[in-house]
């Protein structure tokens, strides 16, 4: 909880002062495209409910019976990969003003292709997807794991249709693919 909060207020302090334009678009959860509307639907729910499996977990016991408590280095490594996926994160943000929560092209966007997009297309999706991965075996909870892959499941489609938004909607977009071959796992996809 702490790495949750203590990266959400410093980094809503830091952008709220240097760029609060990236702010007010954060801000924005409203989906637009009905298939994104679709998907962050069961995001969020699929979320809420993942979210709660490691209080019901500890309360109840159930990864300490089925294997054993969690050992404490596994822990304390998947809160650091939390941490580095925050950090992907804020760097993408940093980088990208643009950096909308819901899909959507701007009137004066344009394509970024450096820093994390020089080497995937959706540095944002990765610093996710490596913080979900993490969080349920941060929390000690091998129960809320499979929540938490289906929500990167969920993300890859929401990735697949942001690309054709995007291609048919910011200009330049088409080359940049061609440029940053990889979508979301560098050298892999």
């Amino acid at each position: 909880m702490a790495i949750f909060f203590g990266t959400t207020i410093a980094s809503t302090i830091y952008f709220y002062r240097r760029d609060p334009g990236l702010i007010e678009r954060r801000m924005q959860t409203q989906e637009k495209e009905p298939t994104q509307k679709l998907i962050m639907g069961v995001v969020k729910l699929v979320f809420l409910v993942s979210m709660m499996l490691p209080g019901l977990d500890y309360r109840f016991g159930w990864s300490h019976h089925a294997r054993g408590p969690m050992p404490l280095w596994l822990t304390i490594v998947s809160q650091a990969m939390v941490l580095a996926g925050y950090l992907v994160i804020l760097w993408v943000m940093k980088t990208n003003s643009f950096a909308s929560s819901i899909v959507e092209v701007s009137a004066d966007q344009r394509v970024i292709s450096s820093g994390p997009y020089a080497i995937v297309r959706h540095p944002m999706y990765l610093g996710g997807v490596v913080l979900l991965f993490f969080t349920p075996l941060a929390l000690g909870s091998y129960w809320a794991l499979p929540g938490f892959l289906l929500i990167i499941l969920l993300i890859v489609f929401r990735l697949l249709n942001e690309e054709k938004v995007l291609s048919n909607q910011l200009p330049g977009y088409a080359e940049y693919c061609q440029q940053t071959r990889y979508r979301l796992i560098p050298g892999i996809w």
